[in-house]
């Protein structure tokens, strides 16, 4: 393991994949410690969908302008996309435990912060604008060291179940928290819905107080020392299955996964279905990714070629749904599309984690979500305008177009990189696309 800024002593596992086989649905939830995180996490993470439509909704009260609440979004982002890669580096330094209580603890503050202005009437939007830039910063640490947590309490053999899982509870929070804070919102308040924010994370810090140390799997920190930012850059740029997992989701996070802008443009100005209609895209959107994070717990592997295969089929599914001529059409089509952007995250991310170093993870995972969550503000301005100059569906059919692109030109990079060629044959009647080692091939040409 890495004891400074020389190369880690123990080699990173190779090969991107688990072992082949399918799992349980639910065996990670059979570790005590586990078990503990998910359920604190169930109660955190419907609390902060809470927050996200009643901070929204605040800040359109406050200013009346769709503009200031892209502000405040691009703020809560801003801290990720700036200091993502050193929260990985003091990360790798510091026990998980102790700095998830800490930044837990931050965000509860600053949950029951803005849920005090609000309810005693002296909120101004610049304080909604300071919460949300404090909150950011919180992440660029939270993130990483819950991403490298989970591998310290499940340990290797389920890893890919136990991210799966996490997925399946956010995306299961998506479907509860909103509905909720709209119910809270318009019965009594939006500083009520910052006040259940503030106070649910009572429930990931009592999770983390519960856990036994002893069954945790031990992983050894790395001590301060000059130049580990560069070393977890070169440790990436030197493994191809992570550097091109980590490009991969680049792109998808920068021109397919903005979905804000194009579902309430298609809601809006295609389909003319209102609040209801874009509310309904966006539940089966999240149902679907439910369903995929489901399905990855069942399936206990994370293929390179599953990623390629999840991203190629995510990016053509944009392109059919740009071209739906009905609302309904395009509303069932917003199901497969969750299930194949949700496989792309799982996939990716548990790749990455597979293949690195203990001592590396928190600096390869902060890496990881600066280009997956920092991507985001940065592409959706572009897409946007492209949305608002040429409309919704060229803007929907690029997403799709890059995403595809990106997913078909790095699967051939990294079959190139493995020794593989593109077979073409048929199997019973049936056409079938696979790569083989290309010793393979020309025997099998030459015979």
């Amino acid at each position: 393991m890495s004891t400074g800024s020389g190369t880690p002593s123990a080699p990173a596992p190779t090969a991107p994949t688990t072992p082949a086989r399918k799992s349980s649905m639910f065996s990670s939830l059979k570790v005590r410690n586990y078990r503990l995180f998910f359920m604190g996490q169930v109660v955190s993470n419907t609390g902060t969908w809470m927050q996200r439509i009643a901070q929204d909704w605040l800040v359109l009260s406050l200013t009346g302008s769709s503009a200031a609440v892209g502000i405040t979004t691009a703020l809560q982002f801003l801290p990720m996309l700036l200091f993502g890669l050193y929260g990985g580096v003091l990360v790798d330094r510091l026990p998980k435990r102790p700095a998830l209580l800490v930044t837990q603890s931050a965000m509860a503050l600053s949950g029951l912060a803005l849920a005090a202005l609000t309810l005693t009437g002296q909120v101004q939007v610049w304080h909604v604008y300071l919460t949300a830039f404090f909150v950011g910063l919180a992440t660029v640490v939270d993130n990483p060291a819950r991403q490298s947590f989970v591998s310290e309490m499940v340990g290797p053999d389920q890893l890919h179940n136990a991210v799966s899982l996490n997925s399946a509870n956010f995306q299961s929070a998506r479907l509860v928290g909103p509905a909720v804070a709209g119910l809270m919102i318009t019965g009594v308040g939006t500083g009520w819905a910052f006040l259940a924010n503030g106070l649910s994370f009572a429930a990931p810090i009592t999770s983390l107080l519960l856990m036994r140390a002893r069954e945790l799997y031990p992983v050894k920190r790395t001590p301060r020392g000059k130049g580990q930012l560069r070393e977890g850059l070169q440790y990436v740029a030197g493994r191809p299955e992570l550097i091109w997992s980590v490009v991969l989701v680049g792109f998808i996070g920068t021109f397919g996964f903005n979905f804000p802008v194009w579902l309430s443009a298609f809601a809006d100005n295609v389909f003319h279905v209102g609040a209801g209609g874009y509310s309904l895209l966006n539940t089966l959107m999240a149902a679907g990714s439910l369903g995929g994070a489901l399905l990855a717990a069942r399936r206990g592997s994370a293929r390179m070629r599953l990623l390629i295969l999840a991203a190629l089929t995510f990016g053509a599914l944009e392109i059919v749904a740009s071209l739906a001529p009905s609302y309904w059409l395009f509303a069932v089509l917003m199901v497969p599309i969750g299930i194949c952007g949700l496989t792309v995250n799982v996939t990716a991310n548990t790749t990455v984690q597979m293949a690195t170093d203990p001592a590396m993870r928190g600096r390869v995972m902060s890496l990881f979500m600066m280009v997956f969550m920092g991507g985001t503000p940065l592409g959706a301005p572009v897409i946007g305008w492209i949305t608002d100059t040429y409309g919704a569906r060229v803007g929907f059919a690029l997403g799709g177009v890059v995403s595809a692109a990106a997913a078909a030109v790095i699967g051939l990079v990294l079959a190139r990189v493995g020794g593989l060629r593109l077979s073409v044959g048929w199997e019973r009647g049936t056409p079938r696309l696979r790569f083989v080692p290309r010793q393979r091939e020309e025997l099998a040409a030459a015979a």
